[in-house]
């Protein structure tokens, strides 16, 4: 085993998987349960597994491995069961119930639909710091980020002590307006750093606001800082321990984490809080990757998993689509993250009758995770869920899950769904099976549909991703209720999020609040100090420079893209624009770059919706830096010999619901459906990670790169 291999790791509620691949772009996959009581432990079985696939002991495979992309959700799990130290807050004198008092709906803020709207019942969340933790320090600094009231040494040190005796473990340093001038924020940085310095035991971390978030918004920005605080310390052993147990295996190179901005780098300049949902967007960044090898350009990638159903959009080729009001589990930030919308619909999703709508049955959000994981696990698990479902219908075979690495009790699934769906519903227990899964396809579709049209979309005319490791059983059956003819089925599916943290490159992006206005309509006048513009691109060059370079990156390897957050005046949302100069070079730059916004915004919201009156403002800068790559190379596969339709499977009986009962279904094998061969629906493929369900009315082929294509051969 000679070659160099790139790993790709995602770790998610039910299964940690792997995928390597190497430059001839052979590849390999495996999953193994997330073991939640300490995730290296499912990780390195994970390892372990892979390198056996790949033909070689563990040690041999790793010294072997050029990169290892890894995306964890150590700091999500701490904000859920709130882990995390005890913190300090420091902010500005008056401003000291900023956090509590949150802002709007911010006591929403993560909540499902059905959550948000049970007024009765919700809660705002558990804060992560202590009312008895926040201090307010005499300073002041205007939006024009001019020192109002210098800051007091001898009043930080009062505050600082009175934080320390109270047992702070790390401090938080949000001041207001410090996005505009962090001169304070780092002049107390400074003084705790020189009143407990590194070598006394007494020293902790200490967050800037300013370099977390320097964006407007203080709720937000003082959240940023706050989440990133409460989880770095958790985060940094975590990963400190899984780089320590890699090295002592045979990796030799610096372990690299995956950014929820699209991007990676190593984990020792990494900040904690942008690790959080990355496996999605790792996934995403996959499905441009495969969009680019078949030719599509418009993508809907969805992800079925054990605990979720993520969705994330492509638009001609490109990632566009970030989070307005970026939410880490119950807290609002100003974090620069692709947004992948997720629901609680995978596989180890709960079915359950909820008696406050009539009996009517639900499925999710509460989920059965890997441990216990659905009844037919046999894990302990007594609740039914989409999987017990599925294995009921006949559409998994028991005896053959995840390639037989996993037996499945059929009979615990039956009496799971009769205790809990059937009986109370009144009918038999494969009628509650059918209608299980066939709401989570509905809910699903619909999803797909929303977050496709109310961007200004057609979903008819863009293609589905089926991923995860439930996505290939449920993708005929979500997409019709999106309204989708074709989905690609790749054949790492059920390991996609890996496969796409393999795939992503180093990448950053900075960020900064300024603004400006671009367009003044009561005088019919465009920006004319551009300066005030290219001052804040060039700063933000030099950051972004400076930090590579600590990577051992050179100048020429970089590339920027530069992204501005604007916005009709008086107008709340805003919409993000590309501007391929960077720099504002003519006075005639201005007016194109108000066009490019006009271009979009009417792209997104119709032309009719325009509204040049208002004024056009720039309000955020957002510089991306990339370091180039060679576009990551898949594998093609042989044509199938003789005849494409020959080769007969066996069968096994499927139910298809009431009226039309069971029916035997063809099984055939991933391995036998190589390029040329169609199978018209119904029909199951299985492959050693996933299973594949082609449901009437739908038709099969492979592609070269042996991706299955689905097409809809019935019409409405």
């Amino acid at each position: 085993m000679h070659s160099e291999w790139q790993v790709g790791v995602d770790v998610g509620g039910t299964f940690t998987d792997l995928f390597a691949t190497d430059a001839d772009g052979r590849c390999v996959v495996t999953k193994t349960p997330t073991t939640h009581y300490d995730l290296s432990v499912g990780f390195m079985r994970g390892v372990k597994q892979l390198a056996r696939e790949a033909g070689g002991n563990p040690r041999k495979f790793l010294s072997s491995v050029r990169s290892l992309r890894y995306s964890t959700t150590v700091g999500t799990n701490a904000l859920i069961e709130h882990s995390g130290p005890k913190l300090g807050l420091i902010t500005t004198a008056g401003f000291e119930d900023t956090i509590f008092i949150g802002r709007s709906r911010s006591w929403a803020d993560g909540l499902g639909w059905s959550e948000g709207r049970d007024l009765a019942r919700i809660r705002k969340p558990t804060p992560l710091i202590n009312r008895d933790m926040v201090v307010g320090i005499n300073e002041r600094i205007d939006c024009a980020g001019r020192v109002v009231a210098p800051l007091d040494p001898d009043n930080v040190r009062d505050k600082l002590q009175w934080l320390v005796d109270r047992g702070a473990q790390g401090f938080v340093v949000a001041l207001l307006w410090s996005f505009a001038n962090p001169r304070h924020e780092r002049e107390i940085r400074r003084i705790i750093e020189s009143e407990y310095p590194e070598d006394y035991l007494g020293s902790s971390a200490v967050i800037l606001s300013s370099d977390v978030s320097p964006k407007s918004g203080e709720y937000a920005r003082t959240m940023t800082a706050t989440v990133n605080a409460y989880i770095h310390g958790l985060m940094s052993d975590e990963i400190a321990k899984l780089g320590n147990e890699l090295r002592e295996q045979g990796f030799a190179r610096p372990l690299t984490l995956v950014h929820n901005t699209g991007g990676s780098k190593k984990a020792s300049r990494t900040r904690a809080i942008l690790t959080h949902n990355a496996g999605p967007v790792a996934g995403l960044y996959g499905a441009a990757t495969l969009g680019r090898a078949t030719g599509d350009a418009d993508i809907v990638f969805t992800d079925m998993g054990g605990t979720s159903f993520d969705i994330g959009l492509i638009e001609e080729g490109v990632i566009r689509s970030h989070d307005f009001i970026p939410v880490v589990d119950r807290w609002r930030t100003n974090i620069p993250a692709i947004e992948v919308k997720s629901i609680g619909a995978g596989g180890g999703s709960i079915a359950w009758i909820n008696p406050l709508l009539g009996n009517a049955l639900e499925i999710g959000p509460q989920s059965a995770g890997s441990m216990p994981g659905p009844a037919c696990y046999d894990q302990g698990g007594e609740k039914p869920t989409v999987t017990d479902a599925d294995v009921v219908l006949g559409i998994y075979n028991a005896d053959n899950y995840l390639g037989g690495q996993m037996r499945l009790d059929v009979e615990l699934a039956r009496r799971a769904i009769e205790r809990h769906v059937a009986h109370p519903l009144g009918i038999d227990v494969m009628e509650a099976a059918w209608r299980i899964r066939r709401l989570v396809n509905a809910r699903m579709g619909h999803e797909v549909f929303n977050e496709v049209a109310l961007k200004g979309h057609d979903p008819r005319q863009f293609v589905i991703l089926a991923c995860g490791g439930a996505g290939g059983a449920h993708a005929c059956g979500f997409a019709e209720y999106a309204g989708a003819r074709r989905i690609l089925m790749p054949p790492q599916a059920s390991v996609f999020g890996a496969f796409g943290a393999s795939t992503m490159p180093i990448r950053e992006i900075w960020e900064q609040s300024r603004a400006l206005q671009l367009f003044d309509w009561a005088h019919h006048r465009y920006l004319e100090d551009l300066e005030s513009f290219n001052a804040v691109v060039r700063e933000l060059r030099a950051r972004a420079l400076q930090d590579l370079r600590l990577e051992d990156y050179a100048d020429e390897q970089i590339q920027f893209q530069l992204e501005l957050e604007m916005r009709y005046g008086s107008q709340y949302k805003l919409t993000r624009v590309e501007w391929r100069d960077l720099l504002l070079g003519s006075a005639e730059a201005p007016k194109a770059l108000c066009d490019e916004f006009t271009r979009r915004y009417a792209q997104i919201y119709s032309p009719e919706a325009t509204f040049a009156s208002g004024g056009i403002n720039i309000e955020s800068f957002c510089l991306t830096a990339t370091v180039k790559a060679a576009p990551p190379s898949m594998r093609r596969m042989e044509g199938a010999a003789g005849d494409p339709a020959a080769g007969a499977p066996a069968t096994r009986p499927v139910y298809y619901g009431p009226g039309v009962g069971y029916r035997d279904t063809p099984v055939w094998a991933w391995e036998s459906l190589r390029p040329g061969r169609q199978i018209e629906g119904p029909a199951i493929i299985e492959s050693p990670n996933t299973t594949y369900f082609v449901e009437p009315g739908w038709r099969w082929s492979t592609d070269p790169h042996g991706i299955g294509i689905l097409e809809c051969t019935h019409h409405d």
